[in-house]
């Protein structure tokens, strides 16, 4: 393997490795947001777009390289006359070509589930923030309703304020039904966020599968071309 494939090989177990730690249960939501948000990835973060389209730039490139060399060896025909030698060579560069294509293949494909799975964690992060401060806001209307309702029931000789107190609590009670039902849609944008995360790990699996099968394949077929 040249230098160069062995950087891309490097980066796709990079890239494997940290989508498990996205997709194991590791860390919170938030743990992820902060480590996000830090000052190092802050300054990354500036010329992101720039590092993504570079990164794919350069995996489309090798990918087409690889898939250039697949069609080139694919089409060899070969004649009783061939040296075994190079016959062997051939299948080799073949080989070669097909791993190269399974391993920038792979690489693209998991920038894109990472950049994906960012995105997610950053947004579950932040519905659970919102739902938080939703629910603390509920909370003391609701006291702060019921602590003025208590004061009604105990000082009925001040009528003058018997109207603005009820209006106070309408407006409370408004206020209270206006967060549940905003806690109820986050709620519910909190569990899509959840079930595409869950469709993501299950491609991702069966994705994992069909390449540990397909490099078995390889492996299998490596073996049969030194056995002969």
């Amino acid at each position: 393997m040249s230098l160069v494939w062995t950087l891309i090989a490097t980066f796709l177990y990079a890239e494997i490795a940290v989508v498990l730690l996205l997709v194991l249960p590791l860390g919170s939501p938030y743990k992820y947001n902060r480590f996000f948000k830090s000052k190092f990835l802050a300054m990354l973060a500036k010329q992101a777009h720039l590092y993504f389209f570079l990164i794919m730039g350069v995996l489309v490139l090798f990918l087409l390289e690889a898939i250039r060399e697949m069609r080139k060896y694919s089409n060899h025909e070969t004649t009783g006359e061939v040296h075994l030698n190079v016959e062997m060579q051939h299948s080799m560069r073949l080989f070669r070509a097909q791993r190269n294509f399974y391993i920038s293949g792979f690489s693209i494909f998991l920038v894109l589930v990472i950049r994906r799975l960012v995105t997610l964690i950053s947004a579950q992060a932040n519905l659970l923030a919102q739902s938080e401060a939703s629910m603390k806001q509920a909370q003391s209307a609701t006291a702060a309703a019921r602590s003025l309702m208590e004061d009604k029931k105990t000082d009925k000789a001040k009528e003058a304020t018997e109207d603005t107190t009820l209006n106070e609590c309408a407006k409370l009670k408004e206020r209270v039904q206006e967060l549940t039902t905003q806690l109820n849609r986050e709620k519910k944008d909190k569990e899509a966020l959840k079930s595409q995360a869950d469709g993501l790990n299950r491609e991702f699996d069966r994705l994992t599968e069909e390449y540990s099968k397909l490099q078995k394949k390889i492996t299998i077929e490596s073996a049969g071309i030194k056995d002969d």
